[in-house]
């Protein structure tokens, strides 16, 4: 299918949106748990404070998604941008608390360094509309490669800019908030990226139905909610270990300075991203199911392995094992829930998987907190994260391998 010019702008605008923004989240990963502390807060506060953001983007990316259709993509994709550049200012702007709290509920802001808010959502509705069944697979590839090399650039960044500025005389405190900052104006340059978008983007009218919906859904209602359940089981054992808790583990238990950090989650999400485009090969061979599932397992074998090496260089070695592979699933899970939905169904779709997967990470950060905070449960969330992990590969294998996308019924 060839693209019309117009379509070929929204989706690098779409690109340049995602890379922008996966550039900040991994920007102010690293630094962020290392700034709470800096600024008083415990542990339990941190984990807190982390449970709040996912929980909050769960409510407020649920309703601007399963809405996004009706209000419109470019208006919704907007308003993520004004509360992303809102919560970076009030990140800066305080220490209470209970301020961040309320900014981490109402707010956009990446403690894991992945995709949060209604940006995802919205962003693969607009691309399916501008791929064809057989390109959507590999175009969901090259997304998820951009956004993991930027995330990897952002890390990368933000830990050396914060030790940089140390060096040259800055206090920790006032390199953390300059990360901080950067995050701040990148939700505005995403305001206005957002605004240049076509009408492509948005649903067609012959592409609405009479229907009465549920949260946006009416026929696939039963698939979408099957998927969210798994994909809460999967987020929940993966916030056990977001970037930020990972960071800072790699910085008690190892001694390893911000910069080191970066230097690690940078290598980390560069092979992320490059194995997305391995997955789209795979996936046209074996289905998208098989390649969800059979590259998953043996990626949280390695992440429960982790806290069991002896030495910092041994834990790098097999965490960059583990990224290597761990992100095959996700261009894969997306390009599947896109194409077993009805097109009016693709922004709710896509929203309620993702919120369901915040949803389930929402208690996570809290959890692994307190199990942080006492010395012999240090490394437990490693485990309980890889074994929740693998009995979703299970599960997801099992209740779907019969329910194939287009491309794949011939």
């Amino acid at each position: 299918m060839e693209k019309a010019p117009g379509r070929t702008n929204d989706i690098r605008l779409l690109f340049s949106a995602r890379i922008i923004r996966l550039f900040c989240y991994g920007f102010l990963s690293v630094v962020l748990a290392l700034y709470l502390v800096q600024i008083g807060l415990t542990e339990k506060w941190i984990g807190v404070i982390f449970s709040l953001t996912l929980a909050g983007d769960a409510v407020i990316s649920l309703w601007l998604t399963t809405s996004a259709d009706r209000f419109g993509r470019r208006r919704t994709l907007i308003v993520g941008g004004l509360l992303m550049l809102g919560a970076g200012l009030v990140f800066i702007l305080t220490r209470n608390p209970f301020i961040l709290a309320v900014a981490a509920i109402i707010g956009v802001i990446s403690p894991s360094g992945n995709e949060i808010g209604p940006f995802l959502s919205v962003e693969q509705a607009s691309l399916t509309v501008l791929a064809s069944d057989q390109q959507r697979t590999r175009l969901f590839a090259w997304y998820a490669l951009a956004g993991s090399l930027a995330t990897a650039t952002g890390a990368l960044s933000g830990g050396w800019l914060a030790q940089g500025l140390t060096r040259i005389g800055y206090s920790s405190l006032q390199a953390y908030k300059s990360v901080l900052a950067g995050y701040a104006v990148g939700g505005l340059l995403l305001i206005l990226l957002f605004l240049f978008l076509s009408p492509q983007v948005e649903l067609k009218p012959a592409e609405t139905t009479p229907q009465k919906l549920f949260l946006g859904l009416h026929r696939s209602r039963s698939i979408v909610l099957r998927l969210s359940g798994l994909f809460a089981m999967d987020a929940f054992g993966g916030a056990l270990i977001v970037q930020s808790l990972l960071a800072y583990w790699f910085h008690v238990r190892f001694g390893a300075d911000p910069g080191v950090l970066g230097s690690i989650f940078f290598g980390a999400n560069i092979l992320a991203g490059f194995s997305a485009l391995l997955a789209a090969r795979i996936a046209e061979r074996f289905g998208l199911i098989r390649t969800m599932v059979f590259t998953h397992i043996p990626s949280n074998i390695l992440l429960i392995l982790v806290p069991l090496m002896p030495t910092l260089p041994w834990a790098i070695g097999l965490l960059l094992a583990r990224f290597s592979i761990s992100q095959m699933d996700v261009p894969t899970r997306q390009s599947y829930t896109m194409a077993v939905v009805a097109p009016d169904e693709r922004s709710a779709a896509s929203g309620v998987t993702t919120i369901a997967r915040s949803v389930g990470a929402a208690l996570s950060p809290s959890l692994a907190g307190w199990l942080m905070a006492v010395p012999a449960f240090f490394s437990f969330p490693f485990f309980l994260s890889g074994g929740l992990k693998i009995v979703y590969d299970v599960l997801l294998f099992v209740s779907f391998r019969g329910l194939k996308p287009p491309e794949e019924k011939g």
